[in-house]
């Protein structure tokens, strides 16, 4: 019984089966496949075709193996840029493979709220527009500003995101705000201060004054500037006779000397004087002659000045140990002399002014030399009260009235102008001050310790393995992690706290706390900060008149408990008015956005993630503090591998950033070149090594000229064009006056190669589908294969194998260039070529088109996850068509490409000796087509040619003479190493073979002697490049052995193809 109904069923299937064979073509024509992919409409209707399937969506109740990609979440400053492009392509491409692979596939969408970078937009903005700061507004009102921006930017992020085809489960989208993620911010910073890790004190920072916060070292950048180093003097109190009445110091800011609470001479300056001396010795023995002037010049320096300022530095480093003062001009206090290494006795007058409370590494000497540190600035740059007579003023016109005052007093000695390395905030690209603040740290050494284990060991992977190097060194500082920003946008910290007076005010408001609770104490935990003794103990001097606190009791609690935060309110406890690091949260993200701390479905299903995808800027910002908090919060790292992609830069080198306004927005590229062009290109360019820069333009929309980004119109919200004289609008239009303008997109011409790969592939398409009419599906033997058949199907085994092992491994250039030139080269101008006679052949027609439609059927497979949307059209459009396909075995096709298997490579297909005779092939015939082309011989004219090469070379390439004959209209002459060139050729060299084109019927002797002889010159300038390269001591003793190797090679080969060109000249002149 159960066998008849097998029988009926298999017959049934046997039916429907044919029934599609035959009505495949029924619907299909000529017409029916357009001459162009019409990426401008189809993109949407595809990427909305998933989205009503389904297919991003991941079940976490699927018995499949998880395999999830949390998405670095982008900020909500400002539309994404290339870089995001690039980021979110490579991700996509990874998740779209897993699912072909037969993985539950996750990819987390999600947006950052990214604190004090949409703040400071916002603020700025609100400068430009209204002349209005925060403060003008109050907190509640630029909070509602800024969430406004979220929305509007936060929906254009998520648009560019879908039409670039990310296929994220757009059901899971997460902000690091919205209340999933603020619950577990609150949950960790409640563990952490629970635990002890997080505490208030106070340390010197950055600090920006526009936004009024500090800001991390990762959002520090450099810049070299115009400025001055202003030297003057500082009397010695009471010298001793044949002591020195003054010590010379010297400043980029001389308005800091306010806050100097000594001067520092080396403890031993005769041995350090020895040991630059010691390395500069060294150091000129390996440098080349140009270089040795500079170094004997510093030798020299060195040497004078141990003669002439030598014992005067002895004599300030024993003044220094017996404890002598100077006097701080001005404002007449006194100050320490102190012994310390960070004076360098071989520069200026080896003598180094201390002001620990606004400089980072006299702040390491002041806690080093147990030194008072004295805050000058308020919170906006300013002056405060310890710096006397010049409060109030602001650092320009501080520093201003301070050079004139010591100049009016005769302590000013000379101003020199010099460049300065100058820190800037890089979200108000104001400059940085150093500032002694107090600030909400985590205690690093323990966490930081179990996230470089992590990758120590093995269970989280860096790749390229290089950055791990830097994760390591950054980890390795253990550095506390302040956490608090003075900002209003953010994570209010969760600490309630409450100032006492003294000891029994202490003993009052703890028990106060412990009423407020009902006793039940599990409920909040608190630290008490006795301020008063800290700041004595880091000797902190603050302004007159302020009071410091005995102690100072912080609260926190773990939920938003709305009752509990009014009674603690009540009872005078006042709630932190700062926010957390943004990176705060984002160090939760892989956990986070599952649902932790509720044990959810998501959470067990795919935690831990399975690789990070991101930039090196982010290895400290993101990779490193989600291992740390990931094994703090969970137990388990949260991703066993991350990749490092390279940076997009602009033409100027610079990040791009959104902040900057020198990004180009994917849909620009998109609109003009495709989402897949635009994915193509950006993988083809994600090399290991190196970053890309890219020179990006505006188009104008009135003249369609291109007008090159500057740093100074690239965040103007209208540019006028430079060509036509109208004006556009950019990405940061947002008024009506603005947005009456066309809109003038950025674009980058790098795409247009991806472009035509795209176009390519569509025309292919084309012509397999227009040779397929009467296609039926059947099994092939390997009998019935032609020798080209062979030829494509082993090539097509190996390029599955080196594009699955080159995606799982990161290498996306290596694929993507070999997916194009498989696709390009092999199957089209090749395959396609050598296949089209049997298409019109009954007898060979059904074998070819059943192994074409089941190449491009595997090819469409392979390049989906880089291309989707032509990959998807084309299968749609290859399923009316051929809608069951396959060799060994024959299959209903998938309706969508997105639920199609992965190729699986067939090892038994790869065939060596076939690859290897049709790469040696494909050589000759490129050379014979160079020689045509460089000869201007017509595509049709008969050629004769010879080749010189080995015997096994011969053996690969004789077989394939009547290709070389219905391919290239060339006949074969003469074969091995016994080849004698006609006496008037054309040749082409093609690794360890050369072809010869006899030119007695084509060739203008004279016009190829002279190129010859032009050859000829540029090679043997390569060669003396080459030689001089190689003949580098340095450069052989430096280089990995490898590059050396290849260095050598390329010598000999460029010798050997200088003799065959000497060889054709000779030849040429005797004929």
């Amino acid at each position: 019984m159960i066998a008849h109904m097998a029988e009926c069923l298999f017959a049934a299937d046997r039916k429907a089966f044919d029934n599609r064979n035959k009505q495949s073509m029924q619907d299909f024509s000529a017409d029916s496949f357009p001459k162009n992919f019409d990426f401008g409409n189809r993109q949407a209707e595809i990427f909305q075709q998933w989205k009503s399937d389904r297919r991003f969506h991941a079940d976490p109740n699927s018995e499949k193996d998880p395999y999830t990609i949390v998405i670095p979440p982008p900020n909500v400053t400002g539309a994404l840029h290339l870089g995001h492009a690039l980021n979110n392509t490579l991700q996509d491409v990874q998740i779209r493979m897993k699912r072909m692979q037969g993985f539950e596939a996750l990819w987390m969408p999600g947006t950052d709220h990214a604190g004090i970078a949409t703040q400071a937009v916002v603020e700025r903005r609100l400068k430009e527009e209204e002349g209005k700061t925060r403060h003008d507004l109050g907190r509640e009102a630029l909070v509602d500003r800024i969430w406004e921006w979220k929305d509007q930017y936060e929906k254009r992020i998520l648009t560019q995101l879908q039409t670039m085809g990310s296929s994220c489960d757009w059901d899971r989208v997460r902000f690091t705000l919205d209340p999933i993620c603020a619950q577990a911010v609150r949950t960790t910073f409640f563990d952490l201060f629970q635990k002890g890790l997080i505490y208030r004190g106070k340390r010197l920072v950055n600090w920006d004054t526009f936004l009024q916060t500090a800001v991390s070292d990762d959002e520090v950048f450099h810049e070299v500037v115009e400025g001055h180093f202003w030297h003057f003097k500082y009397s010695v109190i009471d010298p001793k006779p044949g002591e020195p009445e003054f010590v010379t110091v010297a400043t980029t800011r001389p308005e800091t000397m306010l806050g100097d609470t000594a001067v520092a001479v080396h403890p031993d300056p005769r041995s350090a004087m020895e040991k630059v001396l010691a390395e500069l010795t060294e150091k000129i023995q390996a440098v080349g002659e140009k270089d040795k002037e500079v170094i004997q010049s510093q030798i020299d320096d060195i040497n004078e000045r141990v003669e002439t300022m030598l014992p005067g530095l002895e004599l300030l480093r024993d003044m220094a140990s017996d404890g002598r003062k100077l006097l701080l001009p001005l404002l007449n206090r006194e100050l320490e002399l102190v012994a310390d290494s960070w004076a360098k006795p071989e520069l200026g007058s080896g003598c180094v002014k201390i002001t620990p409370a606004h400089d980072p590494n006299d702040y390491e000497v002041g806690k080093r030399q147990n030194l008072p540190m004295i805050n000058i600035l308020n919170l906006d740059g300013t002056l405060n009260g310890s710096a006397g007579p010049y409060t109030g003023l602001d650092i320009k016109a501080a520093r201003q009235r301070v050079v004139a005052d010591l100049d009016s007093q005769g302590l000013l000695i000379e101003v020199e102008d010099r460049e300065i390395d100058l820190a800037h905030s890089d979200r108000s690209k104001t400059p940085i001050e150093p500032m002694l603040t107090d600030q909400w740290f985590v205690k690093m050494d323990e966490l930081a310790q179990t996230a470089m284990d992590a990758v120590s060991d093995g269970r989280v992977q860096i790749f390229p393995e290089r950055y791990s190097k830097g994760y390591l060194d950054w980890l390795g500082e253990k550095r506390d992690w302040p956490v608090s920003r003075q900002l209003w946008w953010g994570h209010q910290i969760p600490i309630w706290s409450a100032s006492c007076s003294d000891q029994q005010d202490l003993d009052d408001r703890l028990s106060q706390l412990e009423s407020t609770v009902g006793g039940d104490t599990t409920r909040l935990s608190h630290q008490v900060e006795y301020t008063a003794e800290l700041n004595e103990q880091a000797r902190v001097v603050t302004e007159e008149g302020d009071e410091i606190a005995f102690a100072v009791i912080h609260v926190c609690f773990d939920n938003d408990d709305v009752v509990l935060a009014n009674a603690l309110e009540s009872a005078g406890f006042i709630r932190e008015e700062d926010v957390l690091d943004t990176w705060f949260s984002s160090a939760l993200w892989p956990h986070s956005t599952l649902g932790w701390p509720e044990k959810t479905d998501e959470l067990e299903k795919f935690y831990p993630t399975s690789t990070l995808i991101t930039s090196r800027d982010i290895i400290t910002l993101w990779v490193a503090r989600m291992v740390l908090m990931g094994l703090n919060n969970m137990g388990e790292i949260p991703f066993s591998e991350v990749f490092i992609h390279p940076k997009i830069l602009d033409g100027y080198g610079e990040t791009m950033s959104k902040s900057k306004g020198n990004g180009v927005d994917p849909l620009d590229v998109i609109e003009k070149f495709g989402a897949d062009a635009l994915r193509f290109g950006l993988a083809h360019l994600t090399t290991e090594t190196q970053d890309v820069r890219m020179p990006v333009q505006f188009e104008c929309p009135h003249c369609n000229q291109l007008m090159d980004q500057t740093k100074k119109n690239r965040e103007l919200p209208v540019v006028e064009c430079k060509q036509c004289g109208d004006s556009f609008r950019t990405q940061w239009a947002r008024t009506d006056e603005h947005m009456s303008f066309d809109r003038g997109p950025v674009v980058s011409e790098r795409f247009e190669t991806a472009r035509n790969f795209c176009n390519k592939l569509w025309n292919a398409a084309r012509f397999v589908m227009m040779n397929l009419e009467g296609y039926e599906a059947a099994p092939v033997t390997d009998d019935e294969l032609a020798f080209e058949d062979r030829w494509l199907l082993s090539r097509l085994n190996s390029v599955t194998q080196q594009v699955t092992e080159g995606l799982e491994t990161y290498k996306y250039a290596d694929s993507a260039r070999v997916l194009y030139d498989f696709a390009w080269d092999e199957f089209c101008s090749f395959y396609v070529e050598m296949a089209k006679a049997r298409f019109q052949d009954e007898s060979s027609r059904g074998v070819a088109q059943r192994v074409i439609a089941h190449a491009l059927d595997q090819l469409l497979r392979l390049l989906h996850p880089i291309i989707p949307f032509i990959t998807e059209e084309i299968w749609q459009i290859l399923g009316t068509v051929a809608p069951v396909r396959g060799l060994a075995t024959v299959e209903d096709a998938s309706d969508s490409i997105m639920v199609a298997s992965w190729p699986l490579p067939d090892e038994a297909r790869i065939d060596t000796v076939i690859e290897e005779r049709f790469s040696r092939f494909q050589g000759v015939l490129g050379a014979l087509r160079e020689i045509r082309s460089r000869q201007n011989i017509a595509p049709r004219q008969p050629l004769e040619f010879s080749v010189s090469c080995s015997g096994d070379v011969v053996s690969l390439l004789q077989p394939m003479e009547p290709f070389f004959q219905s391919m290239a209209h060339a006949s074969s002459v003469q074969w091995g190493t016994e080849v004698e060139p006609p006496a008037t050729n054309a040749a082409v060299r093609v690794d360890d073979l050369e072809v010869f084109v006899d030119l007695k019927d084509f060739i203008d002797v004279d016009a190829e002697i002279a190129r010859n002889e032009k050859l000829m010159e540029k090679i043997q300038g390569q060669i003396k490049g080459k030689e001089s390269k190689l003949g580098n001591e340095n450069f052989v003793s430096r280089a990995p052995e490898e590059v050396v190797a290849r260095e050598q090679e390329s010598l000999e080969k460029l010798k050997a193809e200088l003799a065959s060109v000497a060889t054709a000249l000779e030849s040429l002149k005797a004929g």
